[in-house]
């Protein structure tokens, strides 16, 4: 853990927070794409297209998912997340469009007023 935020303490905290918003859309949008993905592969089972689809739209949200998951340590610093917020923020990648709540809820500075 001290090596990911050695890292990113080389960023500004204006930067990283505009970076895990970008990341937080993404990984929504790719969930969408995922579910496409799953129908369009169960409607043409033996197709080609459905198989190469799947596949890229998988490892693109793979990388968001990814992404995301290794944002969370130094954003939960910024906004100074306990830990109940912490793990929500974490559980809410496994869920579908929970990160555009994470987004618009969590992510904020000045949550209390």
């Amino acid at each position: 853990m001290n090596i990911i935020e050695k890292y990113f303490s080389k960023y500004p905290e204006e930067k990283l927070i505009k970076w895990f918003k970008q990341i937080c859309l993404a990984e929504a949008v790719s969930w969408f794409l995922l579910f496409t993905a799953m129908y369009w592969i169960r409607e043409d089972k033996n197709g080609i297209l459905p198989t190469i689809y799947i596949i890229i739209i998988g490892n693109i949200h793979g990388l968001f998912f990814t992404l995301y998951l290794l944002l969370l340590l130094p954003v939960r610093k910024i906004f100074d997340w306990d830990d109940e917020d912490s793990i929500f923020a974490l559980c809410a990648a496994f869920f579908p469009f929970a990160t555009i709540w994470v987004d618009k809820k969590l992510a904020r500075k000045n949550r209390n007023e």
